[in-house]
């Protein structure tokens, strides 16, 4: 049985996952998620059901579109693919639990982000509400932190962390990281959306000297950071905990 749950949640990530990468695409565009049907971005046809299974239909079209063989970008079976594992993750993880449905909730808005924030460097103002709406909902009735007001005090914490660093860098970080990292707090508590600080910029920092190395990132030019956000809170949330108690354990306090 548990087997038949765990593909369950695997797939139910497959399929929400090609969602958020459209829901990526179109919302910072203020396009409708309904309309137009799912169609190929060269061709314009529109896709019937052999084209939508997740990362299947990937792999048996070779990666290209059934009409015009255009090449279709990669982005696609990866989201969808890596939202099912972090799915079936956080249910190995967590069991059917409320800290099950929050950690849903943290991964759906993330993807979205990595979508939208690599496409366009923007992180959608409607994206972050929504989901700050429904955590918050959560926070304060089902499944609150521990103290009760950790995860407002968190919210305020990551908002004026981030504040704090545009200001004094004059503009350096964007004002959709900022909103971003006050919408985490509110899933984490202070100290783990701290850690998701020192986190993010760590992996900013590192990917971005390679990506220089490399010739892709050019001084003095944005990159969008959103995903080293994203791969700091996912790391926070299936090992923040113990990395916290390591770190309090090694200073001896």
């Amino acid at each position: 049985m548990e087997l038949v749950w765990g593909l369950y949640v695997f797939t139910c990530g497959l399929i929400l996952g090609s969602f958020y990468h459209v829901a990526g695409l179109r919302l910072p565009k203020k396009q409708s998620m309904l309309w137009p049907r799912s169609h190929c971005s060269s061709c314009k046809k529109t896709l019937k059901a052999i084209d939508l299974f997740p990362v299947l239909s990937y792999l048996l079209l070779k990666g290209k579109c059934r009409h015009c063989s255009q090449r279709i970008s990669y982005t696609y079976p990866l989201v969808e693919l890596v939202t099912a594992m972090l799915f079936l993750g956080a249910w190995l993880a967590f069991g059917w639990s409320w800290n099950f449905a929050v950690s849903l909730l943290l991964i759906s808005m993330l993807m979205i982000i990595i979508v939208s924030d690599l496409a366009y460097m923007l992180i959608p103002d409607k994206v972050l509400l929504s989901f700050a709406a429904a955590v918050l909902l959560l926070r304060i009735s089902v499944h609150p932190l521990d103290p009760w007001w950790s995860a407002l005090a968190g919210g305020a914490a990551g908002f004026l962390l981030l504040f704090m660093i545009a200001v004094l860098s004059k503009g350096g970080m964007g004002g959709g990281d900022i909103k971003l990292f006050g919408v985490l707090g509110l899933f984490f508590g202070v100290q783990e959306v701290i850690l998701v600080f020192f986190l993010s910029v760590l992996f900013g920092a590192l990917f971005g000297m390679l990506g220089w190395l490399a010739g892709k990132v050019k001084k003095g030019v944005p990159f969008a950071f959103g995903p080293y956000i994203a791969i700091a809170s996912m790391i926070a949330l299936f090992f923040g905990s113990d990395m916290i108690d390591w770190y309090i354990y090694l200073s001896g306090k």
